[in-house]
């Protein structure tokens, strides 16, 4: 054969060869493209402004430090001045290397992908750019992935860039691009892989994370190291071959990222974020305290919205700024003493504690256990009700100073006692255990939390005025009345009713505050993108104790950390401080609540699943030699150890002088006087000669008891008793209790004279040494 025959075959096959293979095309392409053609009858999105960005809200302390954010997607928007050149750079090297000289659409790469396509049926290579990503994301969710959608998505590429600068598409895609790890856009990929902003991230930080883009799972760092090492292997070697990275720079970078798809032990070489970071300075996890505030932003309150729905959105994608009363210094130092005081480890033992600015009713610090773990850890402590113990017997104080009573007036606080039950009349309330102390003053009876003394006391001033006294100095936002009641027991005083560290800290802030309440608070302003949206109103307070009262109790409550129980956990370099240690039967709940003039504060420890007695607990034992935790033990303990730092900057100030009183009304002698409880004390007038002194126990020989104060506190003083003289008296009515139904906080209580009137047990018979009875 010539070579002119030749050719002429070779020119038929290919011809042929040809119309076979369009053949085959035409085949394979009509019925995408009899799609494509009737694309018209999709009704097109409108391209228009794009929609806002879902953004995540962020928390700030009271310092306008970060303390927290809320949010569904990692999303924070960053403009693109602040990314660096150089990590543009490596993103367009890898994603879309002609983004500035197309016009939405790269047609080369698209033809290539829609043929591959085309002939396996299926989407398998994509080729967008960077401009058809952001219209996939912007303007065709929802629709189906066919031929279609790549017409729909090239024909938007190119709308979208003649309506919007290149920077801004540039802009809204690092915002919007998915990272993996709830990361949406650069600023936040940033935090979660390197723990810095994105203004830091270097041309390598920014490989990596352009080569995450392509597959965010399969890349992911944290779940898949070694599929990660190798796609930023495989990015390094396109920045080498585009001149980003010099072949030195990038070995080392990454040793071997020649051979990207070859694993070699030089991996170690080649080092990849594998944790999650935050930046610095920026906290993001959860904690007792911004739970708080989330609980309270979605469930008790509509400063965000009338509907939860509206609540939920605007505060996980609104983007808002939280600025909340949490000092960070403070909470980090009620963080640590706990953490240094309580042994570790102590099994099931935790504590709880919360700060209160008094000047505001700002909460400054908030510690609600152990540490908020998500779906393990999460129940507040620092807000959740306990039986008080002995700490209630503040609020007692408060009430009886207030119906006219004054600090030097006296009680009986001998033990064991038996005193009505106005609940159950046929089961008469006793207090067997504790510290027994006679005739006594408030001052000392609270010093050295005397319950017999208290649990009467309780009853003189009426329970259901001291439980309306309680709930007005501890009124808050937690003070549901639905869903919270303080009920009047007989045992009141020996704390059978629970409250929260909240609840108390809120109540001795209003003696604090010399007898004004504020209401206690978390936020201090919100803003959005737009500005202000919620400013919390100043509280201009409530009087709820008169000031001489509040001064009074104040000062009696002074010596519980002068001379009292909690004398060992006095503040530092003589701060003046009041205060009252709580410890509850078989010490199932421990208590201290103090205060000063700038900050009031409680802290409880026990067991938050149960009323376990803390006794025996090995740990306490073996660290502290503690066999039974009290409210002068650990709590008094971590209270000093975060209140002296708290208050070390600040000035030492004291209260006023409670004025001296006066004649009124209410009290026509200021003298100090004798109180009973009519039905459990009795009284007789005193006709002729002189009673011992209130402060004795007569009897009929010489003696001296000495009595132990609770809480492991110094001895109470010894208690001369001598047998008195012959006295004359006369058997007289001592009258009722106050009725359960007046809650008039100045309604008078029952008291006599010291001296002019003898009161004795009803239960038992006149003392020996009472000689006659006159008209009794």
């Amino acid at each position: 054969m010539n070579r002119t025959s030749h050719l002429a075959l070779r020119l038929a096959v290919t011809v042929l060869a040809g119309a076979l293979l369009c053949s085959s095309l035409v085949v394979a392409m009509a019925p995408a493209a009899w799609g494509a053609l009737n694309a018209h009858s999709q009704v097109p999105v409108r391209l228009g402004q794009f929609s806002g960005l879902a953004q995540r809200s962020v928390i700030f302390d009271v310092n306008g430090e970060q303390i927290g954010v809320f949010q569904v997607e990692n999303t924070q928007r960053t403009p693109v001045s602040s990314v660096p050149e150089q990590v543009i750079a490596a993103f367009l090297a890898v994603e879309d290397s002609t983004y500035f000289s197309h016009k939405g659409v790269n047609l080369r790469a698209t033809v290539r992908a829609l043929l591959a396509n085309y002939q396996s049926s299926a989407t398998r290579q994509g080729a967008s750019t960077i401009t058809q990503q952001v219209v996939k994301n912007e303007f065709l969710a929802g629709l189906d992935r066919d031929g279609r959608y790549k017409i729909l998505q090239a024909r938007y590429a190119v709308m979208l860039e003649k309506l919007v600068p290149k920077d801004q598409i540039l802009e809204r895609y690092l915002n919007t691009v998915f990272f993996g790890n709830n990361a949406y856009g650069l600023q936040a990929a940033a935090e979660v892989y390197f723990g810095k902003p994105v203004s830091d991230l270097s041309l390598l930080d920014g490989a990596f994370l352009a080569g995450m883009v392509q597959a965010p799972s399969s890349y992911d760092p944290i779940r898949r190291p070694d599929a990660a090492r190798t796609r930023y292997k495989v990015v390094l070697a396109r920045l080498v071959e585009v001149g980003l990275l010099q072949p030195d720079e990038a070995t080392a970078a990454c040793t071997g990222w020649e051979t990207p798809r070859i694993r070699t032990v030089e991996d170690a070489d080649c080092p990849i974020p594998e944790r999650a970071n935050s930046i610095p300075q920026q906290e993001v996890n959860r904690t007792y305290f911004t739970e708080e505030v989330r609980d309270y932003l979605l469930n008790r309150s509509d400063a965000l919205g009338t509907t939860y729905e509206e609540r939920f959105a605007r505060l996980y994608r609104g983007g808002l700024r939280i600025y909340t009363t949490l000092d960070k210094r403070a909470q980090a130092a009620a963080e640590a003493a706990v953490a240094e005081q309580l042994p570790a480890n102590a099994t099931g033992i935790q504590a709880a504690a919360v700060v209160i600015d008094n000047a505001t009713g700002g909460i400054r610090a908030m510690v609600g256990g152990s540490g908020f773990v998500p779906g393990r850890n999460e129940v507040n402590l620092a807000v959740r009700r306990r039986q008080t113990g002995s700490s209630i017997k503040m609020f007692i104080l408060a009430a009886a100073l207030h119906a006219g009573l004054l600090p030097d007036d006296v009680i009986d606080g001998t033990l064991p006692c038996t005193l009505p039950n106005p609940g159950k009349p046929e089961e008469p309330f006793e207090i067997t255990k504790g510290v027994s102390r006679g005739t006594s003053s408030l001052r000392v009876m609270t010093a050295l939390s005397i319950n017999c003394a208290y649990a009467r006391l309780s009853q003189v001033v009426g329970l259901d005025r001291t439980v309306a006294t309680i709930y007005r100095m501890i009124d808050s936002d937690w003070t549901n009345p639905e869903t919270f009641a303080i009920q009047p027991y007989a045992s009141l005083a020996t704390g059978a009713n629970e409250l929260s560290p909240l609840d108390m800290a809120s109540g001795a802030q209003t003696i604090a505050n010399e007898g004004v309440h504020l209401r206690p608070y978390m936020i201090e302003r919100i803003d959005d993108a737009n500005g202000e949206i919620f400013l919390h109103e100043p509280d201009a307070g409530t009087e709820v104790l008169p000031r001489d009262v509040a001064l009074r109790a104040a000062d009696t409550l002074k010596g519980v950390l002068d001379f009292g129980t909690a004398r060992r956990s006095a503040l530092e370099d003589g701060r003046p401080a009041g205060g009252k240690t709580g410890t509850q039967d078989n010490n199932t709940n421990a208590w201290f609540v103090g205060f000063t003039r700038q900050h009031s504060a409680a802290v409880w420890v026990g067991d938050p699943k149960g009323y376990t007695p803390m006794v025996n607990i090995p740990e306490f034992v073996e660290q502290d030699g503690i066999k039974r935790v009290q409210g002068a033990m650990y709590p008094a303990r971590i209270w000093k150890a975060f209140m002296d730092p708290i208050h070390a900057d600040l000035p030492s100030l004291d209260w006023d002088p409670a004025p001296a009183a006066v004649s009124s009304g209410l009290r026509a002698d200021v003298s100090p006087q004798r109180i009973y409880l009519p039905g459990d004390e009795c009284l007789a007038r005193v006709v002729s000669g002189a009673l011992p002194g209130e402060t004795a126990v007569p009897t009929t020989t010489t003696t001296t008891t000495t009595t132990l104060a609770p809480d492991g506190a110094a001895p109470a003083p010894p208690v001369p008793e001598t047998a008195p003289p012959q006295v004359v008296v006369s058997v007289v009515d001592p009258g009722t209790t106050i009725a359960p139904t007046d809650t008039n906080p100045y309604s008078p209580v029952n008291t006599v004279p010291i001296g002019q009137y003898l009161v004795y047990s009803c239960a038992k018979p006149l003392p020996a040494w009472v000689a006659t009875t006159v008209g009794g």
